[in-house]
């Protein structure tokens, strides 16, 4: 929007310099940042005086979670409206890939906000039933899949040009990918901090492969599959990390605010769409893998204990497993980020390797 306006100003140097997707992805954080940064005391006031109560904090959750009772929720809030501002003033308005993504994150979010206020209104840790929240999840995120795919491909990362031809399938796929980033950065939402700096992490590392991916010449060089004006996507991921550094000013222990499902769904469901628009959907899996461990560990819970009703784990999921077994909050939250930021390493690396 800034380039159109630079353009009817007659302001050249400024449009040739929002041109660049590189200074735009810069502006995008920064913006983003900033507005997450002045509107958070404000917002985060506003929730506790209408929420009251906070967040209900389960019974049979960590004895150690207790203390957070009174902590607003539906802090994601903060993080799309952030988000959106930035893109709005920095993408191009024209791109399809941006708008598809930005529609799952508000379509996500606003699936987590309706499951967020259920909760808080009764204060009730049911919210929204699993089935209507899924089918509404799928729909947005099926109608995502049909705007951004331009191939069926599925591309197999260190190995250059290897696909697998799924036809029609791919779309199914897509939204499963879609939903189930969502779900799994949702399920590692539960300690401060934890999830919010993987989705930095993961944003960052999705912003260097969209904007590879878009440039013909460096697709070709990598061997990654070319995605003609994906870069732009760069930007979007540059906004989520400016939003998402700014939440966790407030989120940083002992946090002032939880993201609550509006933020979880809304971030896991971006990345979820980022990849698959990239066709990078196996990488995903990689830069993302704590979410597929906190997701693994509960669906591994769940089957053995309705089997056998013996635990795995002590708790599920795993990070509640951890702090049971006597490690601190913020160790547990620190040693995952490690563990994020080797796993970004390990899928960036796969660029390179073919």
């Amino acid at each position: 929007m800034l380039y159109i306006l630079a353009q009817w100003l007659h302001f050249e140097g400024l449009a040739n310099l929002i041109r660049y997707q590189s200074f735009r992805a810069g502006a995008a954080l920064m913006t983003a940042l900033v507005i997450g940064l002045i509107i958070g005391p404000r917002f985060i006031n506003m929730l506790r005086i209408r929420q009251g109560k906070g967040q209900p904090i389960r019974e049979d959750g960590p004895q150690s979670h207790l203390s957070k009772r009174g902590t607003p929720t539906m802090g994601g809030l903060m993080i799309v409206i952030a988000l959106a501002i930035a893109l709005l003033l920095w993408m191009d308005l024209g791109n399809r890939y941006v708008w598809a993504c930005l529609a799952v994150t508000l379509g996500f979010g606003l699936i987590g906000f309706l499951d967020d206020y259920d909760k808080v209104t009764k204060y009730a840790h049911k919210g929204v039933s699993a089935k209507v929240r899924l089918a509404g999840e799928f729909l947005v995120a099926g109608i995502a899949a049909a705007l951004v795919v331009t191939e069926t491909n599925l591309y197999v990362p260190v190995f250059s040009n290897l696909y697998i031809p799924l036809g029609p399938v791919y779309y199914v796929f897509a939204a499963f990918v879609i939903v189930g980033a969502g779900n799994a950065v949702n399920l590692t939402d539960g300690l401060d901090g934890l999830a919010i700096m993987p989705v930095i992490i993961a944003s960052g590392t999705f912003a260097i492969i969209a904007y590879l991916a878009g440039r013909a010449d460096y697709a070709h060089y990598l061997g990654i599959p070319h995605v003609p004006r994906a870069g732009e996507l760069a930007i979007f991921c540059a906004a989520v990390m400016g939003a998402g550094l700014a939440f966790l000013w407030f989120n940083a222990p002992p946090a002032a605010v939880f993201m609550g499902d509006t933020g979880s769904l809304a971030l896991g469901g971006t990345l979820g769409v980022i990849a698959v628009s990239v066709h990078h959907e196996i990488v995903l899996a990689i830069v993302g893998g704590l979410f597929v461990m906190e997701a693994v560990s509960v669906i591994i819970q769940v089957f053995v204990y309705k089997r056998t009703g013996k635990r795995v784990f002590l708790m599920a999921p795993i990070h509640h497993h951890f702090e049971q077994l006597g490690w601190r909050e913020s160790t547990v939250v620190i040693r995952f980020w490690i563990v994020s930021i080797v796993l970004a390493l390990l899928g960036l690396a796969t660029l390179k390797v073919r």
